[in-house]
Formats: C-alpha cells, sequence, structure tokens
C-alpha cells in the first residue's frame, strides 16, 4: 500500500538515501536539492510502500503565478522521483492514484492539480494517465530539456 505524507526531519536521511537514475535527475531532481526547496508555498512530500520510503515529490500552492495554463485554484505537482530500485513495479502509477485522496484530504480548496511532463519521458506521461491525469493538450515550452506536455486532474468532486 502507498501511503504520502509531509515531510518531517526524520524522513531526511531516507530521502538522502533513494538513488535516482541519470533520466529522473534530468527530469526531476537530486534528493538534495528537492531537500533545499521547501518553503510555505511548497510542499515536500514523501512516498511511502509499506513504511519505507521510495520517493518524493513537491505540491506547490503557488504553481498558478508562475504558470500561465494554471488557473488560480490550482496547485501543481513538481519533481516527482521514485527510487531507480523500486521502479517498474507499479509504484508510479500506484502513487500518483493515491495522490488523488490525499489532495481531496489536504487540498480541497483548490479544484485541480497541474503538472508538465517533458515529451521525451512517455514513461512518466502513461504513469500519469494511468493515474488519473489528463493531457490539456497544451504544451509548455519553457523547460529545460525541451518541450512538456500540460496535465491536470481534478481534485474536488
Amino acid at each position: 500500500m502507498i501511503e504520502i505524507e509531509r515531510l518531517n526531519s526524520s524522513h531526511i536521511p531516507s530521502i538522502k538515501g533513494i538513488k535516482l537514475s541519470e533520466e529522473s535527475i534530468k527530469f526531476a531532481s537530486t534528493a538534495d536539492d528537492f531537500l533545499l526547496d521547501g518553503s510555505d508555498t511548497t510542499h515536500l512530500c514523501v512516498i511511502k510502500k509499506e513504511g519505507m520510503i521510495v520517493g518524493f515529490f513537491k505540491l506547490d500552492i503557488a504553481y498558478a503565478s508562475t504558470y500561465r495554463f494554471c488557473p488560480k485554484n490550482s496547485i501543481g505537482l513538481r519533481t516527482f522521483a521514485l527510487d531507480e530500485r523500486q521502479q517498474g513495479k507499479g509504484l508510479g502509477t500506484n502513487t500518483v492514484r493515491a495522490l488523488g485522496d490525499y489532495l481531496a484530504s489536504h487540498y480541497q480548496s483548490h479544484e485541480f492539480v497541474y503538472l508538465t511532463v517533458n515529451c521525451k519521458n512517455p514513461a512518466a506521461i502513461a504513469c500519469y494517465r494511468k493515474g488519473g491525469f489528463e493531457d490539456t493538450g497544451e504544451l509548455y515550452l519553457g523547460g529545460e530539456y525541451g518541450p512538456q506536455h500540460v496535465m491536470r486532474r481534478k481534485i474536488t468532486g
């Protein structure tokens, strides 16, 4: 079973132990960079499977102020990464599915969660689609590694 939690100090050693592939680092970030980016508007979250931290992501409640494609009542999902030793086991899709319940419980005042995913990352695109995200048909062209699909998922019913 997948659990999602806000990062706390007890998670930091496990986050530092996460091993990411070069591709994951290129499309997301390193664990150290992830840990440096928390703020009042950037909520750091951990992904747990059977009590073990297997990945991390950020929820950006100020996403709409940075990205024109994101409406004001929405948040952003950023830096979604899984330990490379855990990949290929369905954890990405299961986490994205579990994200729906987590967002409905903790971010119910927002309507959508948005993300961008690199066009050269078909595995991530498929994962987000299986987890309930839809492609908006818009491309974000400001990414460091090329064009990105804009995807979204409804938070509230």
